[in-house]
């Protein structure tokens, strides 16, 4: 008896051994510090959205695994259909997850609600500014951060100066970010010096696919010309019966952008963030 209980003992030891070994080790380990990240979300429309704005590049590559970046930009939408369809009401919805330190919404409205689109279009004096008046409100008592962005410049030109068709409607976006207090990301202002500078055969590089040769040449002159722009290719069937899938469509104009234009405008939009936001700084890349 006297030389069974040592070695009773001694297995019971060697048993608990690990287990007490791992007990310490998670005692001695320190607590781990909780992350603090933010959440950007990006509401408007064809120039934000993706393949054809510059939304995508802006969230893929601009902002750090500390941000949440989400585009609701969508193709054709107005201040004004862009609610009336339901897209506002998942933009709130994304705004209340309280996961989020800040959670920042940017917003940028005015291509098409300029005259003669219908559905959408809206009057400059009144309702425009309400709607762009009516999303900071909302942001804000969903508990976010609203920032405006002035609408992306259309790269026309005529006798070598770029034709500003939406200064009106960046002018209202201005005015408002002032005398609501909000961060103002001066797109169109920062669009417009850089497309400028370029010129008008320079600037077609940045659209979704390169122009046909006539409209190249009319360029050179320093004028450019439109055309009526060709519908998307047909979408072959799928022979399993299966729903084709999505199509983007890369074509020619001088509003929506490719991907050196989705790549130059969300540096700009980066980098005009970080500046009206320090707070973002850190954790946005140029």
């Amino acid at each position: 008896m006297k030389i069974l209980v040592p070695l009773v003992a001694a297995c019971l030891l060697a048993t608990a051994g690990p287990a007490g070994a791992q007990a310490t080790a998670t005692q001695s380990r320190p607590a781990p510090v909780p992350i603090h990240a933010d959440k950007i979300i990006l509401v408007g429309d064809s120039t934000t959205q993706v393949l054809s704005g510059w939304g995508g590049v802006f969230c893929s590559r601009h902002v750090s695994a500390f941000v949440a970046c989400v585009n609701l930009g969508r193709g054709g939408r107005s201040s004004y259909s862009y609610r009336a369809e339901g897209s506002w009401d998942i933009a709130l919805a994304e705004m209340k997850t309280g996961a989020y330190d800040d959670t920042w919404v940017l917003v940028q409205f005015g291509h098409n609600d300029q005259p003669g689109k219908p559905g959408r279009s809206t009057d400059l004096a009144r309702e425009f500014p309400a709607n762009m008046r009516r999303y900071v409100e909302e942001i804000r008592a969903a508990g976010a951060k609203p920032v405006l962005v002035t609408p992306l410049a259309r790269r026309m030109f005529k006798d070598g100066r770029l034709d500003d068709d939406l200064q009106p409607w960046a002018d209202t976006v201005r005015r408002i970010a002032r005398e609501m207090d909000v961060p103002l990301v001066d797109l169109h202002a920062r669009s417009m010096a850089a497309v400028q500078g370029m010129g008008p055969v320079q600037a077609m590089t940045l659209a979704g696919s390169p122009p046909p040769s006539w409209m190249a040449a009319a360029a050179q002159t320093g004028t450019t010309v439109d055309h009526d722009v060709p519908p998307p290719p047909e979408v072959p069937a799928d022979p399993t019966g299966r729903a084709p899938l999505g199509q983007p469509k890369r074509q020619f104009d001088y509003t929506h952008l490719g991907d050196t234009g989705a790549a130059f405008f969300a540096a700009i939009v980066a980098d005009e963030l970080t500046r009206v936001v320090p707070g973002l700084r850190e954790r946005m890349y140029p």
